[in-house]
């Protein structure tokens, strides 16, 4: 809307001018609202004046305005059909019915059809015609100020997740009236948490503002950027000519959010990962085209992160298949489809099986055995592994404590169980831990959990008082994957754990590289200096054995030992005295 202020005629205060655009043939009528408002208020109103809607229509689309009054009758428009026409011009400007028709019908649906008053010549004065007005500037300004509000987001000011759909399915209307096409950018922000825990939830405000202002910086005058909660952002480009455009945005937004961000005193480093979605044609629903995007900004991350990914055929079956898996995985565990395998962990110097490593597997009806490569991630993001989680637990503890009630067994089989990202965050964690070694009847001390160093490193503070109070309960502590995070020897120094298990991508080469031997005699020279033991993950050949056990590692797992497998099928093998 707009408004002047002007000074008053002592110079000494300032009232608010309100630009009224008066819609109405008869000149007599014109004249007499001019004087009823200078009447009521001689320095509060503005009064322009058109004797057809055409008229009023230039001067809203020329100069705007901050009220219409409309007569119903005019020479280019009759009825209700006026009010239609300028609310399609300005449907921000509020718009009282001036009429000298009396007719309750007309003056309901007047109301029904967005008027904001209905009043009748002859029957009303100065004081009521300016408190009329006033009245529906303010409505108005309310209404727009509400309804901006529940169509943007309230932090960067940009259109929220239902306004993007709305201008999303507007635009996919409009696909095959010419050659162009349309596409949508799912971009997340990679490493967004580290700046929210390390600097604080101000600071991770303010990047997202810079972000949004970043973001439409580099779009054209056409396209759309939004969020849609936490760090996603979410962008439309329609009247593009292809896949090559939309990979220039992409370039361009990536560009815009590689230089540093000012956060106050710091300066915090970000980039995005992009997922590409593109349409040609009309019919698909709006919600389909934004679920390509998010998987294929998923593909992105999975790439490191930092890149633009283009979702295509093959990646939408891979979304078919994913979208199967988490519904059928809400029923596996109520069907008990889940198995657990144990894999054997051979100690170097006496080639004695000292423990085994718990796996969980999946017993589907259809698909048969299936590897948790194709269903922890999914479990991850339903929340699921919650639960899954505690499943295991219970099978597992009551295992080791099968396997220590052997008579031939000498020392008891360390049970080894992994612990998810998502798990180690979760308040009830120890609580579940706790409540599993008493039903079970386990000994901590034949169990070790396994935690991977980037999901300890995620929350440093929070990480190390839980498994604090998880060592506290008896059981052993190990870092999994050990050189594949990003503060490998912070992990050491700072977390209360027993074991380092070296991932299998140093393993590989430790035989035949001599880079890759030395940063795995590295990690073991360290962990024995540290009081702890080392496990080598993935040893498939009898060269990498005699190369491990050369270097002084304790302990070796990998298919040329045993492939895993159903405890039933290790009974013989742990029956033997160590």
């Amino acid at each position: 809307m707009t408004a002047e202020l002007i000074l008053d005629p002592s110079g000494s205060s300032l009232s608010r001018v309100v630009r009224v655009l008066v819609v109405e043939d008869n000149l007599g009528d014109a004249i007499l609202v001019r004087e009823m408002l200078a009447e009521a208020d001689p320095l509060g109103f503005e009064i322009i004046h058109a004797d057809r809607l055409s008229a009023g229509a230039d001067v809203l689309v020329a100069h705007g305005a901050d009220c219409v009054l409309l007569d119903l009758s005019l020479p280019d428009a009759e009825g209700l059909d006026g009010l239609a026409q300028v609310q399609n011009i300005s449907l921000d400007v509020p718009v009282i019915v001036l009429s000298g028709r009396s007719d309750e019908r007309v003056a309901v649906r007047a109301v029904q059809e967005g008027a904001q008053d209905y009043l009748i010549k002859g029957q009303v004065d100065a004081r009521l015609l300016a408190r009329a007005i006033n009245y529906a500037v303010e409505r108005k300004r309310v209404e727009v100020e509400l309804a901006h509000q529940a169509l943007h987001d309230a932090l960067t000011g940009l259109p929220n997740r239902a306004l993007f759909l709305d201008r999303l399915a507007q635009a996919m209307t409009r696909l095959g009236r010419n050659e162009s096409a349309l596409a949508v950018l799912f971009c997340d922000l990679d490493r967004f948490k580290v700046v929210n825990d390390s600097l604080g939830h101000t600071a991770g405000d303010q990047l997202l503002v810079a972000v949004a202002r970043r973001l439409e910086g580099v779009l054209r005058a056409g396209d759309t950027a939004a969020r849609f909660g936490g760090d996603e952002f979410v962008i439309l480009c329609e009247d593009i000519s292809g896949a090559r455009e939309a990979f220039a945005v992409a370039e361009r937004v990536s560009a815009a959010l590689a230089a540093p961000f000012v956060l106050g005193e710091d300066e915090a480093f970000v980039r995005t990962s992009i997922g590409i979605a593109m349409a040609v044609e009309a019919g698909a629903p709006p919600e389909a085209l934004l679920r390509d995007a998010d998987a294929a900004m998923y593909r992105a991350k999975e790439r490191g992160g930092g890149v633009y990914e283009v979702f295509d055929d093959d990646m939408r079956a891979r979304a078919v298949r994913r979208l199967d898996t988490e519904n059928q995985l809400h029923r596996a565990l109520e069907r008990g489809e889940f198995r657990l395998h144990y894999q054997p962990q051979v100690a170097l110097t006496t080639g004695s099986v000292s423990g085994v490593e718990a796996l969980v597997r999946w017993q589907h009806p259809e698909r048969g055995l299936v590897a948790p490569v194709e269903f922890i991630a999914a479990a991850e993001e339903t929340g699921l592994i919650l639960e899954l989680g505690e499943w295991v637990f219970g099978e597992a503890f009551e295992q080791a404590a099968r396997w220590a009630a052997l008579p031939d067994r000498g020392a008891p089989v360390a049970m080894s169980v992994n612990l998810s990202a998502r798990q180690c965050a979760h308040p009830e964690l120890v609580d579940v831990v706790r409540t599993c070694l008493r039903e079970s009847g386990a000994d901590p001390a034949a169990i070790r959990l396994e935690i991977t160093e980037t999901a300890v490193m995620a929350d440093l503070e929070a990480s190390v008082v839980v498994l604090d109070e998880l060592r506290a309960l008896g059981v052993t502590l190990a870092i999994d994957d050990f050189g594949t995070g990003w503060s490998s020897l912070r992990a050491l120094q700072r977390f209360p754990v027993d074991e380092v298990k070296i991932d299998k991508s140093f393993v590989d080469g430790v035989a035949r590289d001599p880079q890759e031997a030395a940063i795995v005699a590295a990690v073991i020279s360290l962990s024995h200096a540290l009081g702890l033991s080392t496990v080598a993950e993935g040893v498939e050949s009898v060269a990498q054995v005699d190369r491990l056990r050369a270097l002084g590692c304790d302990v070796a797992q990998g298919y040329y030992f045993w492939r895993p497998a159903a405890a039933e099928d290790l009974a013989q093998l742990l029956s033997e005295p160590v």
